[in-house]
């Protein structure tokens, strides 16, 4: 969280508005937009004040004029060249990210971002798992050819040293026409590869999506599935958890890097992972526009055919185990008043509260459940865990209005919800800034409702442990910035929640109100 704080401070500032506890916060943040405009180019950060135009309509006539002139060419000639594909991506009206083209055998890599180095490379392209190294071999025949050699990770957490050391690393070589007698190809594939790790923060289903699954389609998406994916610290259970994700994007199967000894060889190569944000797509980056809602859509058609699957089993299940149709509607006309009937056609919203065992549990949880069916939802309770079923999940969430939990990687699983459903985090003390920045401000741009609900120091467990005046529940900012040890063992390890349920109320009403509103 602190290596992620500094991150964020270096990008884009420091500024943490306290959602859900009054209205005023959300108008003054909407204020805050309206004055100032914040681009994003790459590893700066440009804040431009808004004014009135002053520029006569003829100026902007002859500026876009401009653009045409100057990039139209440049398109034209890299699709006449065939290299649409090598590293080339749309980041919108005017923007061209480095190694935007790669000369015939050769290697461009891109380090300017701050979060993950990606490396292309065009031509005749060789693997040797062997030496961890990949090849590409250069048309030319001179002597003193003066050779590439690029060493790269392909991890998108590149500002966290500890973590990048547990990584391994590949030397990328540029080799002279000819040597390649040494390294015949052994297996031969028609389109490009891109190389990722999966190791890392692996296990962390935050870490998998943020990290890993949505960077990898973010790379990916614009090869329309003609892609094969090499791995670097391949694991068979990560390819059973996200399997059906990994043949949404890709028409081939992946290769493990390490055990596969095989020599393979691909026209082009993407070594590393784009990364925009924490779990969320910058559409101005991505070709078409797309966003982190077309990354949804993708988990959408990955696990509907499962789910169907389960759904025809359950109905085969209940047709085996109740009486004939006929006779059970006989007994519900006999036995329900107009009223009764009217009130049964009518569906109680579905709301999903996400359970923790251990560090920030509710702990009135069960309190939680009966308040929130007395305001009228249908309430289900998940525990999700390593194991769980990713498919079952997302069938649970996808169906659901309402989603409830504690601030913790388990709440990664918004990302099931359909847009325009509603997402409430409970933030324990000391998690303000990690609750809004790696799932308040992603639910929203998937198009969510979020609610965050900051709970007062007597609602945290360790109103208990420390005295009133204590930093620990004063002034949980200073305690975060003794440093990560500190904010790990005293707000994610040492804390648990009993809601204040005549407060947490009115966030229940506000969501019921909004879901019942969008029906009409």
């Amino acid at each position: 969280m602190v290596q992620h704080q500094r991150y964020h401070q270096l990008k884009k500032g420091f500024q943490v508005i306290r959602r859900g506890e009054e209205e005023d916060d959300e108008e003054s943040q909407t204020k805050i937009q309206n004055q100032t405009l914040v681009l994003d180019l790459g590893n700066t950060t440009t804040y431009f004040k808004r004014t009135k135009p002053k520029l006569l309509p003829l100026l902007f006539f002859f500026t876009f004029v401009s653009c045409i002139l100057i990039f139209l060419p440049r398109l034209v000639s890299l699709n006449s060249l065939g290299m649409e594909n090598v590293g080339l991506y749309f980041y919108g009206e005017g923007k061209y990210p480095l190694c935007s083209s790669v000369a015939y055998g050769s290697i461009c890599c891109d380090r300017s971002s701050i979060r993950s180095d990606i490396c292309f490379m065009n031509g005749d392209v060789r693997t040797n798992s062997n030496s961890s190294s990949i090849f590409v071999y250069s048309p030319k025949e001179e002597d003193d050819l003066d050779l590439v050699h690029e060493k790269v990770k392909p991890y998108t957490r590149k500002w966290e040293t500890s973590t990048m050391d547990t990584i391994d690393e590949l030397d990328l070589v540029v080799k002279k026409k000819g040597s390649e007698v040494s390294n015949p190809c052994e297996v031969q594939h028609s389109v490009p590869a891109i190389v990722f790790s999966t190791g890392g923060y692996t296990g962390n289903v935050y870490h998998e999506f943020n990290d890993g699954l949505i960077p990898l389609y973010i790379t990916s998406q614009h090869l329309n599935k003609n892609v094969v994916f090499v791995m670097l610290e391949y694991h068979e259970w990560w390819m059973t958890k996200y399997g059906d994700i990994i043949s949404r994007l890709s028409k081939y199967p992946p290769i493990d890097f390490s055990k596969d000894k095989r020599t393979h060889c691909f026209p082009e190569v993407i070594v590393g992972l784009r990364i925009h944000d924490e779990l969320t797509i910058d559409p101005s980056m991505m070709q078409g526009n797309k966003s982190i809602r077309d990354f949804h859509n993708v988990l959408d058609r990955a696990y509907w055919p499962r789910i169907q699957g389960l759904i025809l089993k359950e109905e085969a299940e209940a047709r085996l185990s109740s009486p004939p149709a006929s006779s059970v509607l006989k007994e519900v006309v006999e036995e329900e008043t107009d009223q009764e009937i009217e009130k049964r056609m009518i569906t109680r919203p579905k709301l999903v509260i996400i359970s923790r065992n251990g560090s920030r549990a509710i702990t009135n949880q069960h309190l939680l459940v009966s308040l929130a069916e007395e305001i009228g939802f249908d309430v289900k309770v998940l525990r999700p865990d390593r194991t769980s079923e990713l498919a079952k999940i997302y069938r649970v969430l996808n169906s659901s209005d309402v989603m409830i939990g504690v601030h913790g990687a388990a709440m990664t699983h918004f990302l099931f919800m359909k847009p325009k459903t509603v997402f409430i985090q409970v933030i324990p003390l000391g998690t303000d800034w990690a609750a809004e920045t790696y799932y308040g401000e992603p639910s929203r741009k998937l198009g969510l409702e979020y609610i965050g609900y900051n709970i007062l120091p007597r609602e945290s467990s360790l109103y208990s442990k420390y005295n009133n005046d204590d930093p620990v529940l004063r002034d949980p900012t200073s305690v975060n910035a003794k440093g990560w040890q500190f904010t790990k063992k005293i707000y994610l390890d040492g804390q648990n929640v009993s809601l204040d349920l005549k407060r947490f109320r009115k966030r229940l009403v506000r969501a019921f109100d909004y879901t019942i509103s969008k029906r009409d």
